[in-house]
């Protein structure tokens, strides 16, 4: 193994790397993909000799030399030990207002997350729908490419909770598309309950998903972002965080989730000053609630049936007494839906000066002061 690799942390981290700095590089577009491959027989078209590299600045170096060429005449390079990087634009082959940028979303498989996924697949994003249940996550990224494309969604199987897993799903999306532009934390769980009924083990398993998981995310997601902003001075990453409007007000007898969920926008305003002068912005949308979702509706696990058991709604004696004290709530007189959150996360993406903010999506039920 060549001393640089080494000293970069092995090979996987090397490769970590040198795939985004070959997305920076890249000239022609913006937002093409950058696919890992181990060293083949094939013929490439740069052949890059690291073997005497002391230290990934001078592969760097090295890298910037032919800069002018990548994604113009060059469109494999063969880093020498390492393997091969075939460069692509899936710019040209369609549109969209997120046309070619890769999106990562976090619980993608079902709920707020699967509508998410969807839209920003419509709006031209290429989409890693990243679930605990990864079946279910092949399935919607099958529909996607059915709908939008072939190549438009790959799925990943991902513990948010646990570091190792987080850190592979990264690892799995810098092979495959050199690096990441949008990072949509959206995996949540919600279990109610007062004081006396919460468990030490319920508490901190919501705490490990709402607030410890984003953490998690922010750290292995924002590498790459880094990297690519360094080799593109016009590069600007997003990380948006799915809070809750129980990140805005707390909640009774859902103080677990509404406390992780206000941790989350402490967080979200604690990396949008540290990623700034990475040229990444980092925000949170605080959504109403998804009625339709299973969240709520899940006729066994659902918030509907959780709050009437736990007597969250006083007086009420069915699921339907639950959903009108909600509905009544809500100046619009309807929940939130995914449109309206994608439509919140393309001003995030969209919107060049502003970062560490939390925007309530809520039909008005939560007002800025």
């Amino acid at each position: 193994m060549a001393n640089w690799i080494e000293k970069s942390g092995g090979e996987k981290a090397a490769i970590a790397a040198i795939a985004p700095a070959l997305r920076g590089l890249l000239v022609g577009g913006r937002f093409c993909h950058v696919r890992y491959e181990p060293e083949s027989q094939k013929a490439a078209d740069l052949i890059v000799d690291t073997k005497s590299c002391a230290d990934l600045e001078e592969v760097y170096h090295r890298l910037e030399q032919p800069a002018g060429r990548i994604g113009q005449s060059i469109a494999t390079i063969r880093i020498q030990g390492l393997g091969d990087f075939y460069l692509s634009n899936p710019v040209k082959k369609k549109g969209g207002r997120l046309a070619g940028r890769v999106c990562l979303v976090t619980g993608g498989a079902q709920g707020f997350g699967e509508g998410i996924a969807r839209e920003l697949a419509a709006a031209g994003g290429t989409i890693v729908i990243a679930d605990l249940n990864f079946p279910l996550a092949q399935e919607v990224a099958g529909f996607l490419n059915k709908d939008y494309g072939q190549g438009t969604a790959v799925a990943i199987g991902v513990d948010v909770g646990d570091e190792e897993s987080v850190r592979s799903m990264f690892e799995q999306i810098v092979r495959m598309f050199g690096g990441l532009d949008l990072l949509v934390s959206n995996a949540g769980v919600l279990r109610a309950g007062g004081l006396e009924e919460m468990t030490l083990e319920t508490f901190e398993f919501v705490t490990r998903i709402n607030y410890t998981a984003f953490f998690l995310v922010a750290k292995y997601g924002s590498r790459s972002m880094k990297i690519q902003a360094r080799f593109d001075p016009n590069y600007t990453g997003d990380i948006v965080q799915i809070n809750s409007k129980s990140g805005l007000e707390g909640s009774n007898r859902n103080f677990a989730y509404a406390g992780g969920k206000f941790g989350g926008i402490g967080l979200v305003q604690s990396f949008a000053k540290e990623l700034v002068e990475h040229r990444i912005k980092v925000n949170a949308i605080c959504p109403g609630n998804y009625y339709e979702g299973p969240l709520w509706s899940d006729p066994e696990k659902g918030l509907f049936v959780q709050y009437l058991n736990t007597g969250k709604v006083p007086g009420a004696t069915s699921i339907q007494e639950v959903y009108d004290f909600y509905v009544d709530k809500v100046p619009m007189r309807r929940g939130c839906s995914p449109v309206d959150v994608t439509r919140a996360i393309l001003y995030c993406v969209e919107q060049q000066y502003e970062t560490g903010q939390a925007i309530p999506v809520t039909g008005g039920q939560n007002m800025l002061k």
